[in-house]
């Protein structure tokens, strides 16, 4: 399976190399631009719907399916609120520069070591902050929000894609072995990752589920 995360060196010598900057493929530049996009998308749909329903406590947004999956009962908690204010506005703003800069990679642009260490912990900082969501959804509020899903499907292959990405180029050091295994098998972490969660949730509402078959 193709690597996402490939995209091509800077000559050994050449102006790029000197200047310290890295590069990547186009297919890392569109994994950031859909993923970023998707996860813009869900941030922009909960910030409307959290709005609607300050301005009236009885709406009910479009995303309340069943009890399970009732968006109301996500949005409604104190976890959707957790620095004093509606938690997808952190992501119009996370997501949107996402997408620039994966933009800008289609364009050609390259950018310094230290930038893309910076984008690893923003997006591992990400991650860890949807997984601490994953869990309050699940064994706390009661209830899954589907847009938030996408957020958290989003923010995981941005964290590991950016991750495979900085291996590759030797931004985060690793034993070589390790990087090649990472490249060889890239798909593995989040297919797992994607599994555990599915898992999760399928234990924890079993007894809904079954109610639909």
């Amino acid at each position: 399976m193709h690597d996402p995360a490939h995209g091509a060196r800077p000559r050994a010598g050449g102006p790029a190399a000197r200047r310290g900057t890295v590069g990547a493929g186009r297919g890392f530049a569109w994994l950031l631009i859909a993923a970023g996009a998707a996860g813009l998308l869900a941030s922009f749909a909960i910030t409307v719907d959290k709005f609607a329903l300050l301005r009236d406590p009885d709406f009910v947004p479009s995303c309340n399916l069943s009890p399970v999956l009732s968006c109301a009962d996500v949005m409604g908690s104190a976890q959707a609120s957790v620095f004093g204010f509606p938690n997808p506005l952190i992501g119009l703003a996370a997501y949107a520069a996402v997408v620039a800069v994966g933009c800008g990679l289609l364009a050609g642009a390259r950018y310094r070591r230290w930038f893309w260490a910076g984008l690893n912990l923003g997006t591992l900082l990400g991650a860890a902050f949807c997984m601490w969501l994953m869990s309050q959804a699940l064994y706390d509020i009661g209830a899954l929000c589907l847009w938030c899903c996408l957020v958290w499907a989003a923010t995981i292959a941005l964290f590991w894609y950016t991750t495979v990405h900085n291996l590759r180029h030797g931004v985060v050091r690793a034993p070589r072995a390790l990087v090649s295994g990472v490249r060889e098998f890239h798909w593995a972490v989040p297919a797992t990752w994607y599994g555990v969660i599915v898992l999760l949730a399928a234990t924890r509402f079993q007894a809904y589920w079954e109610t639909l078959l």
